[in-house]
């Protein structure tokens, strides 16, 4: 089967259906360049998200990857990052093996086509100018032999003719034998060309047209193979991968299967316990006997005679002891350690104590002292304002701490931390400054070789040249091992209370248990009790920290406010962020309507709207004399 005994008068077609497989093949080209892009896009994409979900260095998301589950997500990213690392490979091998070899190719392929086509073209106008030659032979043998006939007819009539001389007609005669005689040259010519004519289409359509169309199919099927082995390449390319791409598959299960839900259970109890113990019993309290009031004539019970409306926050509900005050909050108050108000940023005044101390640290008053403190001119009001009062300042307390380990600010030795967070604290602190000895210690060996090397062979360097540094080093390791006494002199003394804290934490619960029973039993002695003798608060389900909106600041909003009784300058800017508190400037003046009690906070007013507390030790306040008296 040859295209050229086959196909020898298809010379237009073969020409047509070449071009289109060299098209063929450059569309096979840009198919393959289109996947590389999508693969190394691909790539891309898969790097991209696999560092967007990688944890930030120096950020909270570093401590979270301590648990199985993260660390199997933080091990499935870099499976990814390799699995995207072997679509990079499949671009850059279908490059190399498919796209460049194609396209060298396709530039060999096309000037061979151009080469045959060229020698056909260049066959067939040889063919073509034979054909001529023979045809113009032909008319010039048909054409003498018309006039050797037409010669011969003349010279026959004139010689009939009787009245032609003898000169005319010798003259016809020899005309005509010369017209035979061309007629007969031209024949020969005629046939010459002929036989020529025949060998050359002979050779052409025998001979040079089967060979080169004979070339034009091995390069037509060198194009097919060609096309068919990169196809064999770019299935190659993909598995040669395969196994590659399953390892890492098989990593990403590894790691899903190394997840321990018992492990980060563990790991969250480590992380989060405060050493603290929960609260023990609260103590029965008698109030059968009367209450001891600094004015025996002012009490609530008084003043619920005198017809005055009661605060409507318990009349509903039943079975509630705690009306303000949700259960977990009140644990998460019972547990959380003091924090007293922020200190100045610099003393300024004679008011401010040097290097900025904080407020004096003072057990804060039960709240039925206060209650007593207030009973003379207001008793149910003040009473439930001092509540108010010491609720919010827990809640600025509360959201200063909070603020304070949010900006990484706290004293040296972890105590803001609860006991068992901070002996993990002081631990890691140890552990870090050990670290550094360590490598102080590696510097200090290695330049010590370094002088002994000197002091061998004095050509390689001086020996005093190394005394500054070691000294130098000497008294780093000297600071840190300082700095680790410190530490292990905390941690020891954590360590070592940490068996007592349980009477410890009943301490504290139990404080802060009698101040509150003493501040609700206070106000709400006179009340009527339920049928089983506990006092009720439904809104106390609907509260945090504060007393209910409905039904019990309705009575204090229109009230008259607080007087002032005094005035106070800004020693120090003070943004207050957290509720309860208000901003100031430095060097503003405002009106002071509530002075320190203890607690370091001292409540002040701007207008009639803004009023609210700021740290005693930010102000200097100036206190009218009248008021001091009274």
């Amino acid at each position: 089967m040859s295209w050229g005994t086959e196909l020898w008068d298809q010379f237009d077609n073969l020409e047509k259906h070449t071009q289109w497989g060299i098209d063929v093949l450059e569309k096979y080209i840009k198919f393959v360049k289109e996947r590389t892009e999508i693969e190394l896009s691909y790539a891309k994409q898969l790097r991209n998200l696999s560092k967007k979900y990688q944890p930030k260095k120096n950020s909270k998301e570093e401590e979270e990857y301590r648990y199985t589950s993260t660390r199997a997500f933080l091990a499935t990213l870099n499976e990814m990052n390799d699995y995207a690392g072997q679509h990079e490979v499949i671009s850059e091998n279908m490059t190399s093996l498919i796209t460049g070899e194609l396209t060298r190719y396709v530039q060999e392929l096309k000037q061979e086509r151009k080469s045959h086509f060229h020698d056909g073209r260049k066959a067939q106008q040889h063919i073509e100018t034979c054909w001529k030659q023979l045809e113009a032979s032909k008319r010039r043998f048909e054409r003498d032999c018309k006039e050797a006939d037409r010669a011969q007819q003349y010279f026959e009539k004139m010689d009939a003719d009787i009245n032609v001389t003898k000169a005319d007609v010798e003259k016809a005669r020899q005309q005509a034998q010369l017209r035979h005689q061309m007629a007969e040259d031209s024949k020969a010519e005629y046939s010459s060309t002929l036989q020529k004519f025949n060998s050359e289409q002979h050779d052409h359509y025998y001979t040079h047209i089967p060979n080169i169309f004979q070339k034009i199919q091995e390069m037509e099927e060198r194009r097919i193979v060609r096309i068919g082995e990169s196809m064999k390449t770019f299935a190659e390319v993909d598995r040669q991968v395969i196994p590659i791409i399953g390892k890492c598959l098989d990593e990403i299960t590894k790691a899903a299967e190394s997840i321990d839900h018992k492990n980060d259970s563990q790991l969250v109890i480590e992380a989060f316990k405060s050493g603290f113990e929960p609260p023990g019993d609260i103590d029965f309290e008698d109030f059968t006997q009367p209450m001891k009031r600094t004015v025996s004539e002012s009490s609530l019970s008084n003043s619920r005679g005198d017809g005055k409306s009661e605060p409507k926050f318990g009349g509903k509900s039943k079975g509630k002891l705690w009306p303000f005050i949700k259960k977990n909050k009140l644990m998460s108050l019972l547990t959380s350690p003091h924090q007293p108000p922020p200190p100045p940023p610099a003393s300024a005044s004679p008011s401010a104590v040097p290097n900025g101390p904080q407020s004096p640290k003072q057990q804060k008053e039960p709240l039925s002292h206060r209650f007593n403190e207030f009973m003379t001119s207001k008793p149910k009001i003040h009473c439930f304002r001092s509540l108010k009062r010491g609720l919010s300042l827990k809640l600025i307390t509360l959201n200063t701490q909070v603020w304070s380990l949010i900006e990484g600010a706290g004293p040296e030795d972890f105590s803001n931390l609860p006991p068992e967070q901070r002996r993990k604290k002081l631990q890691q602190k140890v552990d870090e400054l050990n670290k550094d000895i360590q490598k102080e210690m590696d510097q200090r060996d290695a330049l010590t070789k370094m002088k002994d090397v000197y002091i061998k062979n004095p050509q390689m360097g001086d020996p005093a040249s190394v005394d500054h540094r070691l000294a130098e080093l000497g008294q780093n390791i000297e600071k840190l091992r300082i700095e680790v006494q410190k530490f292990e002199g905390w941690l020891a003394e954590v360590e070592g209370r940490l068996p007592m804290r349980t009477e410890q934490a009943r301490r504290q619960s139990g404080l802060y248990e009698a101040q509150n029973s003493s501040a609700v039993n206070s106000c709400a002695q006179d009340r009527e009790s339920s049928p089983d003798g506990s006092y009720t608060e439904e809104q106390s389900q609907e509260t945090e920290m504060k007393v209910p909106a409905t039904d019990f600041d309705d009575e204090f909003d229109d009230e008259e406010p607080l007087p002032t009784i005094g005035t106070c300058k800004a020693l120090y800017t003070f943004e207050g962020q957290n509720e309860g508190t208000i901003s100031v400037a430095e060097g503003e003046m405002l009106y002071v309507i509530e002075e320190d009690k203890g607690d370091g906070w001292t409540r002040i007013r701007r207008n009639e709207d803004e009023e609210g507390y700021v740290p005693t030790s930010y102000v200097e306040v100036y206190l009218d004399k009248n008021a001091k008296d009274s």
